[in-house]
Parts: structure tokens; C-alpha cells; sequence
């Protein structure tokens, strides 16, 4: 006893060192040679730890019995305590249970009070799927964070759209907010697998709705959204049908084609035997057909868009298929097309690339294409689809109601003022009607339901002249002309708005960009690009628009320049791995994990 006090004392100068001790001399480089040294042994804690263990196993100095059911642990109030604060407020703050030896507990297992306590001794803990819906209610009972965490990071990792709404529920119901969120996170990603789940069965009208009004929704079109409602109603439709007008209200059916309304309209059971319903998809119908405004926006899902681009020309017509991720500032190589192609058009259809047309320039001989090719960004493989009727060179490309336009374009020394379509669901082509004008080189761009198809070249001269097409009158009218004559311009619509971004007037390229607002049907001059460029291509990604490579009368470029309209400034990006022309863009979701992309 008294060697301890000695010990304990901070004030050692009452000490003498022995006759034969004699100090070194200072070593400011060796603290233990200055008369003192610190000893650290880091796995003492845990020895300690494990003897505490062994000596509740064989019940030695245990201060405590905690009874659950007709089970009985020994342990030691101490070691609970510094485990649990829930334990530490029983057995510190004055409550009866601190002079108790025995102590019942309701609410929990017997097994999963066993597994509480081994951690308190152990620090270990094994979490499965046999235990974890036990485990983690426990765990938040007894408030061990440590052992909410392993829950939390277990339950992360099995997330899946077979459960995904049943893991969000449950840790909503135990507070374990940040796994929450992630499992929300997860369901917006994994909406359309979600959807075809039993969980999404047994969602409540409220958390259907709260569900499909998310902007986050990651699908492909809003049928994916209309059609999961109908699932969900058939579920239980004598109960569930009377809600299905008011859960359309949170569909964005603004953004369903004419076509699929129609379809609804006519055909679906469900909907034609609830007038309420009818009257709301025909409303819809109307609004879209004669385009009339609506307080409707697209969904954003939080997942990462890039930039695709595919053939092009470089000497000679290029295969080359890449994307760019405007997250990292880099260019990734992906599959290549099939057939060598320049003059080429492109654009997704729910989630599928399409490259049209164009030309094979080889050392061969030059041959124009009549092919279209389809890129599938998950699989990073394309397949050959329904070639259309003739062959376009320099063509114009758009996609209205879920139908990819081809316009213009040349074959040989025929320039079309023809125009044909493309439905993926019947992969079939079919004329509608023709432009005023014969146009290659020409731009196009959809707004509000109306395909635009900007400047060109007939065969004699540039053109500045516009021309916008009507599908539900199938007839082409002019607009206002663009301020400068344009063949070979990216042209690409945002904000209601439709850029005319470079080109070519017929002496040479041009770094000039105009811009033309739908509803006034007029056009505005904006900031130049930094270089002149034509036979390039243009994409808009959050909310910028890029224009990619081109030819700027001497060489073919791979630069990238970057508009902002809030600013009306042009600013430098990454370039591409080569120099080219007369290639395809478009913007979609970054393709799937496994090729490195994101």
C-alpha cells in the first residue's frame, strides 16, 4: 500500500538515486536517456478486456445479473456502463436499478441480449441476415453506436430492388438516418427494377405518391412511371382503382408521347372504366398536340450524364466511339462502330444511341450509308438495326415523341429534301413529308414538340433559311431565318432556346453563334466561340453546351469549347483523343461500372 502512494505521488523529490546512479548527460535526441521515459503498451486494453471476459465467463467479481425471459448473464456493471449509455444512466444516475445485482430487461431476446454483451467485452460483433432485424432495434434500445454502425454497413451492402423499400422503412422506424437516405438513394436509381418488386405492392397510396413525385426518379421515359402505377392499382383494384385519378396527378404525364396517351385512352381497361381518368389523359393530349404551355419539368436524376460521340473524319472516316465525363475532366474509349463512318447523324432513344447515315471515305473508294447502328451504353455493344430507305450523308438527326427523325442528308449527287422516321418499338423507317428545301449539312433540334431544321446547303448555296415540322399535321412551314448564312453548324436546342453554333457561309468556317427563341420567332447573336469551326458537333450537359472538334479551314480540331448562357461566355475543355469532323454526339447516363468509366 505504501509502495502505491509512493508511486502516485507527483512530487518525487524526496527521492534519493541510489549511490551508484549517476544521470547521463542531456540527449535531445533520446528522451529516454533525460531522466524519464513514457511506456505505451497498445494491446493492453485489450488484454485487460479479454481477462474481464474470462472472468464473466466463469462468473468471477461479476457485480450484476441481467435476466431476459429464463435467461440469466452475469457481468459487470462497469463494463456495461462504458459500453452503453443506457447502462450508464441505470447504474450512475440514482435509479433504484444502480443497487440492484439483478436486473430484468424486456424488449430484446435472450440471443440478442448475448450478442450485446459479448461486445461490451469483446468489441465484436457478427452481423447477419438471421440477426440483423433483432440486432439493430437492440443496438438502438441500448444506444451501442458501434454496433448501430456494423447494422447500418451490413444492411448498406445487401441493398437490392427486391428490398430496398423495406430497408429504408426499417431505418426510418429505428432513426438510422444516413441508411435512410442511402436506401432512397438506391431506390431512385433502381426505380424501373424497383417498381416490378413485390415491396412496390404493398407501398400506401401516400408513399406511392411521395415516391413518383421524386425528381430523382432515374428512368428512361415517364411510361415507366404510368405503368408502374397501373401495376401497383391491379394489385388491389376494387380498392385501390377509385385512387388512380389522383395518383396520375403526380405522374409527369406532360412528358408522355401522344401516341402512349392514346394507347392509355383506348385500350387500357383500368384507365377507360374511370372517366375522371380519361378527362385528365385527354386534357393532357390536347396540351401536347396544339403545344400549348404547362407547369411541367423533367426529372433529374441524380446519377452522372457524359458525353458520347462516334465516328467522324480524320484523313479518312473514323470508327472511333468515346464519352466524356465532365466529373473527372476525361475521355474514355468505348466499343467502336461497326462501319467507318463520317457525315453521320445521332441521338439516344431511352437510353440506346443511334448512329445514322453517313459516309465510309476510305482509301478504298467513298460509299454513303444507309445504316443505322444502335449502342447500348450497359453492354458497351452495338447492333445493326433497320437500314433506312435511302442514304443520307450529312444528315440531320432528332428524336421527337420517342421517333428518331432523319432529315436531309445527300447520296451521291442527290440532295434530300426527303424526310423519314424511325420507331425502335417496330423497327421500321417511314416517310413522312418532305422540306420546302433540300438541305445537307443541316441542323436539327426539337422544342416543344416541333423538329426544327436550321440552314444547309441545297446543292447551290448556304443557307440561313429555317423550317419547322408538325407531326400531328405532318407539314413543314417556314420561320424566321437566321441572321448569317449556316451549312454544317451544331445546332442544339436549351432553355427554349435553339443555338446555331459555327458553320460554314460558303467562303469560310465561322466562330459565330445565334440563338433562336421559339415563341418570340426570332433570332439573337451571342458570344463567339474562341475558334472558328464547322462540321462539328454540339451536346448539352448540365445545362452548358459544348461544341466538339469540326474543321476550322486548315485543320481538324480535337478542342472542345464550353458555353454557359447565364454568363454568355465560351470557356476551354478537355479535348478529344483526336482531331475530327463530321462526327455524332449525344449526352445519356455514363455507361455501366465495369468498363472504368465512372
Amino acid at each position: 500500500m505504501e509502495l502505491l502512494k509512493m508511486a502516485e505521488k507527483s512530487d518525487c523529490t524526496s527521492f534519493r538515486s541510489p549511490a551508484c546512479f549517476k544521470p547521463r548527460p542531456i540527449d535531445e535526441n533520446n528522451p529516454a536517456v533525460n531522466g524519464s521515459m513514457t511506456f505505451v503498451n497498445s494491446s493492453f486494453p485489450k488484454e485487460a478486456l479479454d481477462m474481464m471476459n474470462m472472468m464473466r465467463r466463469h462468473q468471477k467479481l461479476c457485480d450484476v445479473e441481467i435476466r431476459v425471459d429464463n435467461d440469466t448473464f452475469h457481468a459487470h456493471k462497469i463494463v456495461l456502463a462504458a459500453a452503453s449509455p443506457y447502462f450508464r444512466a441505470m447504474f450512475t444516475s440514482g435509479l433504484k436499478e444502480s443497487e440492484m445485482s439483478v436486473i430484468n430487461i424486456q424488449g430484446v431476446s435472450p440471443v440478442t441480449m448475448a450478442f450485446i454483451i459479448k461486445f461490451a467485452y469483446t468489441g465484436e460483433v457478427k452481423v447477419e441476415e438471421m440477426n440483423v432485424c433483432n440486432l439493430l432495434p437492440a443496438a438502438t434500445m441500448f444506444q451501442v453506436n458501434h454496433i448501430i454502425e456494423a447494422c447500418c454497413t451490413f444492411l448498406e451492402k445487401q441493398l437490392d430492388p427486391s428490398n430496398c423499400i423495406g430497408i429504408a422503412d426499417f431505418a426510418l422506424q429505428h432513426g438510422c438516418t444516413a441508411l435512410y437516405q442511402t436506401a432512397n438513394q438506391f431506390l431512385d436509381q433502381h426505380f424501373s427494377q424497383v417498381s416490378q418488386g413485390e415491396e412496390f405492392l404493398v407501398l400506401s397510396p401516400c408513399q406511392l405518391i411521395q415516391l413518383i413525385k421524386k425528381d430523382e426518379l432515374n428512368v428512361r421515359n415517364e411510361s415507366e412511371v404510368f405503368n408502374s402505377v397501373l401495376r401497383w392499382v391491379k394489385h388491389d383494384e376494387e380498392r385501390r382503382g377509385p385512387k388512380l385519378s389522383n395518383i396520375l396527378n403526380a405522374v409527369r404525364c406532360h412528358f408522355l408521347t401522344p401516341r402512349f396517351l392514346k394507347e392509355q385512352i383506348q385500350g387500357c381497361e383500368l384507365v377507360k372504366n374511370m372517366p375522371q381518368c380519361c378527362e385528365y389523359l385527354t386534357q393532357i393530349l390536347q396540351d401536347l398536340t396544339v403545344c400549348r404551355k404547362y407547369n411541367c419539368h423533367q426529372r433529374t436524376p441524380k446519377v452522372p450524364f457524359v458525353i458520347y460521340t462516334a465516328g467522324g473524319y480524320l484523313q479518312q472516316s473514323l470508327s472511333n466511339m468515346e464519352c466524356y465525363n465532365a466529373e473527372d475532366k476525361q475521355w474514355y474509349s468505348l466499343a467502336d462502330i461497326p462501319t467507318p463512318r463520317s457525315g453521320l447523324g445521332g441521338a439516344f432513344i431511352e437510353g440506346k444511341f443511334y448512329a445514322v447515315g453517313g459516309r465510309n471515305n476510305s482509301r478504298d473508294g467513298n460509299q454513303d450509308s444507309n445504316a443505322v447502328d444502335c449502342y447500348d451504353p450497359i453492354k458497351n455493344v452495338w447492333r445493326s438495326c433497320c437500314p433506312m430507305n435511302v442514304a443520307r450523308n450529312r444528315v440531320g438527326v432528332g428524336v421527337l415523341d420517342g421517333l428518331l427523325y432523319a432529315v436531309g442528308g445527300s447520296e451521291g449527287v442527290t440532295h434530300h429534301k426527303s424526310v423519314e422516321r424511325y420507331d425502335p418499338c417496330e423497327e421500321k423507317w417511314c416517310f413522312v413529308s418532305n422540306m420546302l428545301t433540300p438541305r445537307i449539312g443541316v441542323g436539327v433540334s426539337v422544342v416543344k414538340r416541333l423538329l426544327y431544321a436550321v440552314g444547309g446547303y441545297d446543292g447551290n448555296c448556304r443557307l440561313n433559311t429555317v423550317e419547322c415540322y408538325n407531326p400531328e399535321k405532318d407539314e413543314w412551314v417556314s420561320v424566321a431565318s437566321m441572321k448569317i448564312t449556316r451549312s454544317g453548324a451544331g445546332v442544339i436546342s436549351l432553355n427554349n432556346y435553339i443555338y446555331a453554333i459555327g458553320g460554314y457561309d460558303g467562303t469560310s468556317q465561322l466562330n459565330s453563334v445565334e440563338r433562336y427563341n421559339v415563341d418570340l420567332n426570332e433570332w439573337e447573336t451571342v458570344a463567339s466561340m474562341s475558334s472558328p469551326r464547322s462540321a462539328l458537333s454540339v451536346a448539352v450537359l448540365d445545362d452548358k453546351i459544348y461544341a466538339l472538334g469540326g474543321y476550322d479551314g486548315t485543320y481538324f480540331m480535337e478542342t472542345v469549347e464550353v458555353y454557359d448562357p447565364k454568363t454568355d461566355k465560351w470557356s476551354k475543355a478537355p479535348s478529344m483523343s483526336c482531331g475530327r469532323s463530321g462526327q455524332a454526339s449525344g449526352v445519356w447516363k455514363a455507361p455501366c461500372l465495369a468498363h472504368g468509366i465512372v
